[in-house]
C-alpha cells in the first residue's frame, strides 16, 4: 500500500524528516517495505544555485555572445559564456555549476561541463526557464528579484515540491491502517506516548446540507444479513471532466490512474478513509430506486471489464427495479458507471458482511480495492461521515447539488466490541511490568475506552474500525505496539525445558506409517472386513469357533468377519499374479474381529487393529547397474525392522520366538510381557494353496493396538553429538548350532551396557571348517565413551569381559 509523506501532515501536524517517519511506522507494525522520492522536476534542479553576474562584456570573437563572471557566494567569480541576449551586470540569475544535469522543458537533458566557447572558457550555464524545465519561455535567461540572495540552491529557492512515497506492508488484520488518516492515527498515538499530543484533524463535514425539498433515488434492502448498513444519496447537476491537478498528482503518486473527476473523488475518499464508495449514473437507475438483493443462481452479469459473468445464489447484487447493476462491494457493472455523459448519480456508501464480499471475490477470482477492504472489514459506523466528505468534495469539484436526504438503511447499529482485561496476565504476556498509568496512557492514544474498572482488572470497549481486536492477547499487542518492542527488555537468562510435549496421535501415527510404507515401494491396500469361513477351517491359530458370522449373508464368500489380513491380501496377490503382476510390495491398516467364550455378552465380541505387509516376487526389477533381488523372509524382517526404528523401537531389545506354523512355514514372533506385537515370517503353503498362489509370500502383522501403545510410551532422549571418536572391533564365535543371534545380541548389551553402541551381525557360517553341530556368527561391535577417548587397552578389556560372558551364557568360543 502507497502512503504519501506530505498527505500525512494533512491530518496531523508531522515533525519528523520521511526518513524517521519510516522508522516509527515500522516500530510501531506499519512496516515501510520501501520510500520512493518523487520529484516535480527531475534531478530537483541539483547543482543549480542564485548567483550575482558581476561583469559583462562582448564576447571577441562573436557578435551574440557575451563574456561574464558570475558569483555563486562560494569563492572567486566563475567565467561564463552566455547566449542570452538580456544578460546584463548586476543581475541576480539562476546558474548551472559543472557536473549539473539539466532536463529541459521538452525533455532534452544535458551535463555541464567545462568548455571553451569561441576561443574563450566557460564553467557553467545561466539558465533560461526552459533550460531550468520550470516554464516554457526560451526568450532570455531568468531574472530574479534585485533581493534575491546568492549561492541559494534553485529547489529551494523556488519551493520545489518533491513527494515521499511509503510502500508499508500492510499485515492482513490492519485494514484500520489501510488509509492515509488510518497511518496518521498511528502516529497521533506514537506521539502521545511519546509526550507530544499532536492535533489529528478529520477533515470537517459540518458544511454538508441536505436538500429534503427535492426527491433522490430510494434503496431497499432485500438481504440485511450481508448488508448491515446501506447509505447513500443522490447529487445532480454534476459536470464530469478532469480533475484538478493536485487530486491526479495525488491519485498518480499512489498508483491509481486518473479517469474523471467523479470517480477520481471517490478512489481519493478510498485512500483517505479506507471506505470505498461507488457512483452509479441516476439515469441507469430502473425505477429511481436501488434494490440490494441477492443474485438469481445461473444469470448472467457483465461487468466493467466487459467480462460476462455467471452469477451464483450468494452474490450480492446491487440492482434497479428491473436488473443488477453492480456485484456489490466487489465491482461495478459495464452499463451503470459515470460517463461523460452523467449528469446526475447516486453515491452509495455501505458496510458489506466480509464473509460474503470474501466468498464473492474468490468465486469470480475478482481483487479491487474494495472488495480487499470489504472482505477484512470495514467500519460501520463511517459510512455518513465519508458520505458527507465526498459529497463537499464533489460540490468543489463538480458543482454537484445535493438531492433529497441521505438514506441509510441501518437496522442492528454495530456497538463497540467490549474485552475484558486482566493486569496480571497482561503483563504475563508482555514479559514486563509497564505499570497500569501507563497501559492506560496507551489506551487512550489508541482510542480504546475504559468501560468498566476493577481492582485488577477492566474491561474496555473497542473501537468499531479494529475489527481484529477481540481478545485480551490483540489489545496486549496493540498496546506492546505504540509502547515499543524495542522497550521490552530480554531476560539475562531463559530457561527451558525439550522434550516430547505432545503425546503422538493415532491418525497422524497412520499417516506417517502410510508415508513411510510408501516412500519404500509399497501400496495400499483395503480388502472387504467381510470373507469366506472356509478359510478357518483346520486354523488353530484363527479357530472357527472364534469367528464373528454374518447372520444373512449375502453369500457363501462373505460370510464371517476376518480374523485376520492374511487372506485379503492374499486375495489381491493372486488377482495380481493371474494378471502377470508377479512382483509386489502391499500394506493394509485395518480391523479384525473375533468372539471370545459364548459371545452372549456384548464385551465378548473384540475388534482390533492391525497393520500387514505383504512381499512376493522380486523386491527391485533387474537393471544395468544391479541385478534384482528376490524377496525372502530377510528382506521382510528389514522392512520390519526400519517401521519400528522409525519410531525408536528396537525389536532386539524385545522377546521373540516362533510365529504360529498354521501360518507361517517359518517365522518369528515378538512379544511384550507375552503379548504380541508382530508375527513374520514365510505364509504357509497350505494358505497359499486355497488361493492357488504358487510363489513364495512373506508376511508381517502388527498388532497395531499394542504397538501404538509402545510408540506413545516412548520417551524420546536428547543428546548433543559425539565428541570422541568409536572403535571398531569384530569378532568370529562358534556356537551351537540351536543358539540364535537374538541370544548373543541381549548377552553383549547386558555386560557391556555402557560402552557398548552397537551390535551387529554381518556373515553366518555352516559348513568346512566349523565342527559339525555349530555355526559361525560373525559380529561387527562398535565402543564409545561419552567423556573421554577409548584406549585399546580398555577396549581389549571389554572384550575379554564379553568373551567371558558369550562362553558363559552360550558356550560360544572364538574362532
Amino acid at each position: 500500500m502507497k502512503i504519501l509523506y506530505n498527505w500525512l501532515k494533512d491530518y496531523l501536524p508531522i515533525d519528523m524528516t520521511p526518513g524517521q517517519t519510516a522508522e516509527v511506522l515500522t516500530d510501531i507494525g506499519l512496516e515501510v517495505e520501501s520510500v520512493e522520492v518523487t520529484e516535480s522536476i527531475p534531478g530537483s534542479l541539483e547543482g543549480v544555485v542564485t548567483a550575482r553576474v558581476v561583469t559583462c562584456t562582448p564576447h571577441p570573437n562573436s557578435d551574440h555572445l557575451s563574456l561574464t563572471t558570475v558569483d555563486t557566494g562560494s569563492g572567486e567569480p566563475v567565467p561564463v559564456v552566455c547566449g542570452a541576449p538580456n544578460v546584463a551586470a548586476g543581475q541576480k540569475v539562476f546558474l548551472a555549476t559543472l557536473g549539473t544535469r539539466l532536463t529541459f522543458t521538452g525533455g532534452e537533458q544535458i551535463t555541464i561541463k567545462k568548455s571553451k566557447i569561441r576561443g574563450e572558457e566557460s564553467l557553467g550555464m545561466i539558465c533560461a526557464e526552459d533550460e531550468l524545465g520550470i516554464g516554457t519561455s526560451h526568450e532570455g535567461i531568468m531574472v530574479l528579484p534585485e533581493d534575491t540572495p546568492v549561492g541559494v540552491p534553485a529547489a529551494q529557492y523556488l519551493n520545489l515540491p518533491s513527494y515521499t512515497v511509503f510502500e508499508i506492508g500492510l499485515t492482513p488484520n490492519r485494514i484500520d491502517a489501510a488509509s492515509h488518516y488510518g497511518v496518521a492515527r498511528d502516529l497521533a498515538a506514537w506521539y502521545y506516548v511519546q509526550g507530544k499530543e499532536l492535533p489529528l484533524t478529520r477533515p470537517d463535514v459540518s458544511a454538508f446540507k441536505e436538500n429534503p425539498k427535492r426527491k433522490g433515488v430510494q434503496v431497499v434492502v432485500e438481504a440485511p444479513q450481508a448488508a448491515p448498513r446501506y447509505s447513500g444519496i443522490t447529487l445532480s447537476n454534476l459536470q464530469v471532466g478532469p480533475s484538478p491537478e493536485w487530486l491526479q498528482e495525488r491519485l498518480r503518486l499512489t498508483g491509481i490512474r486518473p479517469i474523471n473527476n467523479v470517480v477520481d473523488i471517490t478512489n481519493y475518499i478510498l485512500l483517505e478513509t479506507g471506505q470505498p464508495l461507488h457512483a452509479f449514473d441516476r439515469r441507469e437507475i430502473e425505477g429511481d430506486c436501488v434494490v440490494v438483493r441477492l443474485a438469481e443462481h445461473g444469470s448472467r452479469f457483465v461487468t466493467l471489464d466487459e467480462t460476462e459473468r455467471i452469477l451464483d445464489g450468494q452474490d450480492l447484487m446491487i440492482c434497479n427495479t428491473k436488473e443488477p447493476m453492480c456485484i456489490g462491494g466487489v465491482f461495478g457493472g459495464l452499463q451503470s458507471g459515470v460517463t461523460e455523459k452523467t449528469t446526475s448519480i447516486f453515491l452509495e456508501s455501505a458496510y458489506f458482511h466480509p464473509t460474503w464480499i470474501r466468498r464473492t471475490s474468490k468465486r469470480h477470482g475478482l481483487k479491487t480495492d474494495a472488495s480487499f477492504r470489504f472482505e477484512r472489514g470495514t467500519d460501520p459506523n463511517a459510512t455518513v461521515y465519508v458520505l458527507k466528505r465526498a459529497v463537499l468534495l464533489m460540490q468543489e469539484i463538480c458543482g454537484a447539488q445535493v438531492e433529497g436526504c441521505i438514506v441509510d438503511l441501518y437496522p442492528n447499529p454495530v456497538s463497540p466490541a467490549k474485552v475484558a482485561l486482566q493486569y496480571d496476565s497482561m503483563f504475563a504476556l508482555m514479559g514486563k511490568n509497564i505499570g497500569r498509568e501507563t497501559v492506560d496512557k496507551l489506551l487512550k492514544a489508541l482510542e480504546i475506552e475504559k468501560a468498566e474498572e476493577g481492582k485488577n482488572s477492566m474491561v474496555v470497549r473497542i473501537p468499531t474500525y479494529r475489527t481484529d481486536v477481540t481478545r485480551e492477547c490483540d489489545v496486549v499487542e496493540e498496546v506492546l505496539r505504540i509502547y515499543g518492542y524495542n522497550n521490552i527488555e530480554l531476560p539475562e537468562r531463559i530457561n527451558a525445558s525439550f522434550g516430547l510435549a505432545e503425546k503422538p496421535v493415532p491418525q497422524h501415527v497412520r499417516d506417517f506409517v502410510g508415508d513411510r510404507l510408501a516412500s519404500l515401494g509399497f501400496r495400499e491396500i483395503l480388502c472387504n472386513s467381510l470373507t469366506r469361513a472356509g478359510y478357518y477351517k483346520g486354523l488353530q491359530t484363527y479357530p472357527i469357533s472364534n469367528a464373528v458370522k454374518i447372520l444373512n449373508p449375502l453369500s457363501n464368500d462373505l460370510n464371517v468377519m476376518r480374523q485376520t489380513l492374511l487372506w485379503g491380501g492374499l486375495e489381491t496377490i493372486s488377482r495380481n499374479i493371474n494378471r502377470q503382476q508377479y512382483h509386489l510390495k502391499l500394506f493394509e491398516m485395518g480391523h479384525v474381529y473375533r468372539i471370545k467364550g459364548l459371545g452372549t455378552d456384548l464385551e465378548d465380541y473384540i475388534e482390533k487393529e492391525r497393520l500387514t505387509l505383504f512381499i512376493t516376487g522380486n523386491d527391485r526389477p533387474l537393471n544395468w547397474h544391479t541385478s534384482s533381488q528376490t524377496s525372502d523372509f530377510f528382506l521382510l524382517k528389514s522392512y520390519v525392522e526400519l517401521l519400528a526404528q522409525s519410531f525408536g523401537l528396537d525389536l532386539m531389545r524385545f522377546s521373540s520366538g516362533k510365529a504360529p506354523e498354521d501360518i507361517f512355514e517359518e517365522g518369528i514372533r515378538y512379544s511384550v510381557h507375552g503379548k504380541t506385537l508382530v508375527e513374520a515370517g514365510e505364509v504357509n503353503k497350505k494358505c497359499l494353496a486355497e488361493l492357488e498362489i504358487k510363489q513364495p509370500v512373506f508376511m508381517a502383522e502388527f498388532h497395531w493396538d499394542l504397538f501404538f501403545q509402545m510408540i506413545r510410551n516412548k520417551k524420546i532422549k536428547f543428546e548433543e553429538l559425539p565428541r570422541f571418536p568409536e572403535v571398531h572391533r569384530d569378532l568370529a564365535l562358534v556356537v551351537d548350532r540351536n543358539i540364535t543371534y537374538e541370544q548373543l545380541h541381549t548377552t553383549a548389551f547386558k555386560t557391556e551396557r555402557k560402552l557398548l553402541q552397537s551390535v551387529s551381525l554381518f556373515d553366518v557360517y555352516e559348513g568346512k571348517g566349523v565342527p559339525s553341530g555349530k555355526k559361525q556368527y560373525a559380529l561387527h561391535l562398535v565402543f564409545r565413551d561419552a567423556g573421554k577417548t577409548l584406549t585399546d587397552e580398555f577396549v581389549e578389556q571389554a572384550m575379554e569381559r564379553l568373551l567371558k560372558a558369550f562362553h558363559k551364557e552360550t558356550g560360544a568360543v572364538l574362532r
